[in-house]
């Protein structure tokens, strides 16, 4: 028999507003209050949008303005449920007491779909590492990687391996930018030496000398590099969806990226871990070293290395960032929430953000 859910919590209009003198961010849809202070930094349209609505019925807000909540968005809201407001529910929390505002009642249609998340119900058991547990899914994989939670995952038995598997943000410039200063330094001398000519090795007649001023352009195109092989990488094997029947392949594709679907704000699966991102920059590194000479395959090495660290502090900060309203950070950190919780299966990529960041902010 399933355990009896436990008794709802009920707050007066005084309690709620102490805690909001104290600093705490509560919202309420409704008679429901949630307690937002742990998601204020997260909060796609910036802490102080949010904060400014601490106290108040958000029932109106999540249909917009100032923008429309996705059903995941509603679904995310339920993880910070705590109980329910004593009195009137039509009034907002202000001075201890509940005043009447102006609200609309939620849409009907999601009613049914704010519920709490109930982690012993769920398809998985959260108690256990979650990669070996995904395969048996199936055809229902698909729309459970698509609904976000606010808690950590663990994949693995291994501690080790586990602790191999996540990563702290920083270690993305500590370890890669030394690298990418050194081995620019080290390719710009080889090229200044003259000594270096393409297609020498199918046709002496022919080659050409790539000189040092060819550095900055060998530089840029392997920034462009990177930026195509993350577009094809992300949207044909990132949001590939599995065959339902395929164990392994629902495997990879949850160890890949749908677990950074499945808990966006796990901070510790933001960016690459070291040991995996290594294997993929070795093989990036000698498939150019097998086509182009060392020191032009080098550079274009050291460009994409660059475009990668980029990407992934981009990344980083379009989850856990307040970028200044109306930037084209602050569009991008809204485009890529929308991602995460509307269009999950859409163009995700960082440049496909600033698109549609240039493209909102000249709007």
């Amino acid at each position: 028999m399933a355990p009896a859910p436990p008794p709802a919590v009920s707050f007066s209009p005084a309690e709620v507003q102490r805690r909001l003198a104290a600093g705490a961010c509560w919202v309420r849809c409704g008679a429901r209050l949630y307690d937002l202070t742990g998601f204020l930094r997260h909060h796609p349209g910036g802490e102080q949008l949010l904060r400014a609505r601490a106290g108040q019925d958000v029932s109106a807000d999540l249909d917009g303005p100032p923008h429309r909540h996705s059903a995941n968005a509603r679904l995310w809201l339920e993880q910070y449920y705590v109980g329910d407001l004593q009195g009137d529910p039509q009034g907002s929390v202000e001075n201890g007491t509940v005043t009447s505002v102006n609200t609309r009642k939620s849409d009907p249609f999601m009613e049914p779909k704010l519920k709490m998340v109930d982690w012993d119900q769920d398809l998985v058991d959260w108690r256990k590492p979650l990669l070996w547990q995904v395969g048996h899914l199936g055809e229902k994989y698909d729309e459970w990687v698509h609904q976000p939670v606010i808690r950590p995952i663990r994949l693995f038995h291994s501690d080790l391996i586990e602790s191999l598997s996540k990563s702290v943000w920083y270690s993305v410039p500590v370890i890669w930018m030394p690298l990418m200063l050194y081995l620019s330094w080290s390719y710009y001398q080889t090229l200044a030496q003259g000594n270096v000519r393409l297609f020498e090795s199918f046709s002496t007649e022919y080659s050409v000398a790539m000189p040092e001023s060819v550095f900055p352009g060998l530089f840029i195109m392997g920034l462009f590099l990177w930026s195509l092989l993350e577009y094809l990488i992300h949207r044909f094997l990132f949001h590939m969806k599995p065959p339902s029947n395929s164990y392994y392949l629902i495997m990879l594709h949850f160890v890949l990226h749908g677990q950074h679907h499945k808990a966006p704000f796990d901070d510790s699966r933001l960016v690459f871990p070291p040991v995996p991102a290594s294997l993929g920059i070795a093989l990036f590194y000698l498939i150019l070293r097998l086509l182009l000479p060392e020191a032009v395959g080098g550079v274009l090495f050291v460009g994409g290395l660059l475009g990668y660290v980029i990407y992934d502090m981009i990344h980083y900060y379009l989850h856990f960032g307040s970028p200044h309203k109306g930037s084209y950070l602050y569009h991008m950190k809204a485009h890529h929430a929308k991602h995460h919780f509307a269009f999950q299966k859409s163009d995700c990529t960082i440049w496909k953000h600033l698109q549609n960041s240039i493209a909102t902010s000249g709007a």
